[in-house]
């Protein structure tokens, strides 16, 4: 008997309905004992979300800072598992709280030391560092990376940023006004995801994993690229730069925030796409370096 713990947090069920399908394999083999647990906070966040409470969660998303979670089950802790399906959210390029606050608990490292895994991103469309984040946390944990599927919302990015918003805030996900897509991962994308599952599930029962992750590639598992690379790589460096005034001028802290708003929403709707236009125009002078960064986010 094999057992594989699924771990996730959501609030819109998106992550949830991933993770069914993923999972859905393992499930109808009666020699895998499929064990789920749903991250839960001690204070939950809001869904649909508020302006305020959104973007009062930056400094300590970016960051990483933990918060007090809902104790895992014991009798989840009472096993020893095979394989561990963690699946995360991306907010503020950093791994969702609830998701970072896990990582960093005693409970993680019990499940997670020595035993392989794979991680399963359900975001917009910047999870490159935000991985790098999470391969450093699971290493403090001992745990071993073997695969990794990042699903995405296909939308262009500008256009993403508003559905997204709009779904976040409205907890709707419908077309916004009647002629945005829908946002998130799509419908198709989640139900193809099974696809996955059948080849983890493979590499499992083989009590093998060696080259899980080029099988996953070949199945569409990570798409990357290297101009969205660049705007997480500096998008990094300036939120490090905010997050800090921020944590440390507690009594300015509503002031500090609203100003922040006001960088992000130019930073988006200027600052990007002129950043997109000097990648197009230096993309034959960097291919080498491209290619490059295509193949390390691939990889794990």
């Amino acid at each position: 008997m094999k057992n594989v713990l699924v771990i996730y947090f959501t609030q819109s069920g998106q992550l949830h309905d991933i993770a069914q399908q993923i999972t859905a394999p393992f499930v109808a083999d009666e020699n895998c004992n499929v064990v789920f647990h749903q991250i839960e906070m001690e204070t939950p966040f809001p869904f649909p979300w508020n302006k305020e409470a959104f973007f009062d969660a930056f400094p300590e998303s970016f960051l990483q800072i933990p918060a007090k979670l809902k104790p895992v089950p014991q009798h989840i802790l009472d096993l020893k598992y095979d394989l561990v399906l963690f699946h995360y959210q991306v907010w503020f390029l950093s791994p969702s709280i609830p998701v970072n606050s896990f990582l960093k608990s005693p409970e993680a490292k019990h499940l997670l030391h020595n035993t392989p895994v794979v991680t399963i991103s359900g975001s917009r469309n910047m999870w490159f560092l935000a991985q790098e984040k999470i391969k450093k946390l699971l290493k403090e944990n001992g745990a071993l990376l073997k695969g990794n599927i990042a699903l995405t919302d296909r939308a262009g990015n500008l256009i993403s940023v508003i559905t997204i918003v709009e779904w976040m805030f409205s907890g709707k996900k419908e077309k916004h006004l009647g002629i945005f897509p829908l946002p998130g991962v799509s419908d198709k994308d989640i139900n193809e995801s099974v696809k996955f599952g059948d080849t983890i599930h493979g590499a499992l029962l083989h009590g093998d994993f060696t080259g899980l992750q080029d099988i996953l590639l070949q199945q569409g598992a990570v798409r990357v690229s290297p101009y969205l690379v660049g705007v997480d790589t500096k998008g990094n460096h300036i939120f490090s730069k905010w997050s800090a005034i921020i944590i440390k001028r507690p009594n300015n802290r509503k002031k500090l925030l609203k100003i922040f708003v006001v960088y992000l929403v130019l930073a988006i709707w200027i600052i990007s796409p002129i950043v997109y236009i000097l990648h197009i125009l230096m993309y034959p002078f960097t291919f080498a370096k491209n290619k490059r960064i295509i193949n390390y986010y691939k990889g794990v």
